[in-house]
């Protein structure tokens, strides 16, 4: 494993200055860590020597319910920001993600969903203001950066461009109450004919509703020898119960939603519902850093704009039959309302009107060893390759946050041409990836920000 030289962790903006200016004179790379759940370790780890800046003590948070708006500094995690805003208003949140030790800094700057972007859509589209350090070592504001570094740095990945100490974000509005669910089925609780009617309406319900599927594999009964597949419909509903019923009975049918089904919380509750917190944590346990035990995995994304069929998902249970499927899980989370309505172009973040909805792939594994490791991340690529006919294609989108070196990697010395870096670069900003290179040359010419994926410049 690649080592820092140094680890700095400052406590303020002339700190980061500092760290610029000495890594530009003796030639090293700075990489920026503000919570950890970098899924290719870009922020931690380089083959070239390195700095690493770790945001952790820049973790102040101003919150402001009368005008609806936050400034909230780069090293505070998802959880213990949802948590001060609880603490102030239980009817203000965030439109971001659902794992509390997420960093704030690098899933605003990916994009940033969670299960409010249906009547929201993404952190990064409500992101109002910042505060950045740029390669000069100047500190900007919105004003001062200009509206196109702005543009680049909701959603196109802040790390190309500088270290961003802060974000101001604009809070959206929950009910006292909302509503969650998780039912579970298996094949034989007619698990396929589920997803398969999921896909043609989820991205249609009301826009205060989210039902999502994680897919695993289930334990096979007495009778079995062979394991099945679970189907796990999780859900939050921006309302009551009494509500939630018959909009289900209406939309959604064939799930059998019953009232037993279903829990009544505040808004901060539901956040801990949808954690991957032990069971029996508490409210306050979203505040910690410590991470979750370690384990390996490998991930990707893909986008789906039309229903795969259920020949489709039948192949794809079998990939659960195999021994690397384990710990293996699938997430469907559906798209459609605000999603659908914003621009494409709008900010970095392409995936829009035409996905219904977006699937993460993932695989887990405790062993250890570069052998074992590869059987996993080979069964995952298999898999991957398996989804090809059913998802988006010209290009094959990918989400930034779920980010894969699998699509394809920068020169690690020296500069990478526009039309290499598009090989990943298209998939993950579609259009887009053009105006962020435009962007990057502008701000940053001798592409010092830079990583395995980081924006190119254009070299004339």
């Amino acid at each position: 494993m690649p080592k820092p030289l140094v680890i700095v962790t400052p406590l303020n903006e002339f700190h980061i200055q500092a760290v610029i200016s000495c890594s530009k004179i003796h030639g090293l790379q700075i990489r920026v860590r503000s919570g950890g759940h970098d899924y290719e370790g870009l922020s931690y780890v380089s083959e070239v020597p390195f700095v690493i800046v770790d945001l952790r003590n820049l973790k102040s948070m101003e919150i402001n319910v009368e005008k609806r708006t936050a400034w909230v500094q780069g090293g505070v995690l998802l959880g213990a920001f949802s948590y001060n805003i609880a603490e102030n208003s239980p009817n203000l949140a965030i439109p971001a993600g659902l794992c509390p030790t997420v960093g704030v800094s690098g899933h605003f700057s990916g994009g940033g969903y969670g299960t409010l972007l249906r009547k929201y859509g993404l952190a990064a589209d409500n992101i109002i203001d910042a505060r950045i350090v740029n390669v000069n070592g100047e500190i900007l504001d919105r004003k001062s950066m200009g509206e196109d570094l702005f543009w680049a740095i909701r959603g196109g990945g802040a790390a190309s461009f500088g270290v961003v100490t802060a974000w101001k974000i604009k809070m959206v509005e929950v009910p006292d109450i909302v509503t969650v669910f998780t039912v579970n089925r298996t094949l034989e609780q007619n698990a396929t004919n589920l997803v398969h009617r999921w896909q043609y309406i989820a991205h249609k319900f009301d826009e205060n509703l989210f039902v999502r599927i994680l897919i695993t594999r289930a334990n096979p009964g007495q009778k079995r020898k062979r394991f099945s597949v679970q189907a796990s419909f999780n859900s939050i509903f921006l309302g009551r119960i009494d509500r939630l019923i018959p909009l289900m009975q209406k939309s959604f049918p064939e799930l059998g939603l019953q009232k037993q089904d279903c829990l009544e919380k505040s808004w901060i509750e539901a956040i801990l519902y949808f954690s991957d917190l032990p069971s029996g944590s508490t409210l306050k346990d979203l505040t910690n850093r410590n991470p979750n035990p370690r384990t390996y995995y490998k991930a990707k994304s893909d986008f789906v704009q039309e229903p795969i069929p259920k020949h489709g998902l039948k192949w794809l249970w079998k990939f659960f039959q195999e021994d690397e499927a384990e710990l293996a899980q699938l997430i469907f989370a559906p798209y459609g309302g605000k999603m659908s309505e914003i621009s494409s172009s709008e900010i970095p973040f392409p995936h829009r009107a035409g996905n219904i909805y977006e699937i993460q792939h993932l695989v887990y594994w405790d062993e250890e060893g570069n052998k074992e490791s590869d059987r996993y991340i080979n069964w995952i690529r298999r898999l991957y390759k398996y989804m090809t006919s059913y998802v988006s294609r010209n290009p094959r989108a990918a989400y930034l946050n779920y980010r894969d070196l699998d699509l394809g990697v920068n020169n690690i010395n020296g500069n990478t041409s526009y039309e290499q870096a598009s090989v990943w670069g298209i998939k993950y900003f579609k259009n887009n990836f053009k105006r962020l290179v435009h962007v990057k040359t502008k701000v940053d010419p001798h592409n010092f920000f830079r990583n395995e994926q980081s924006i190119p410049v254009f070299t004339y």
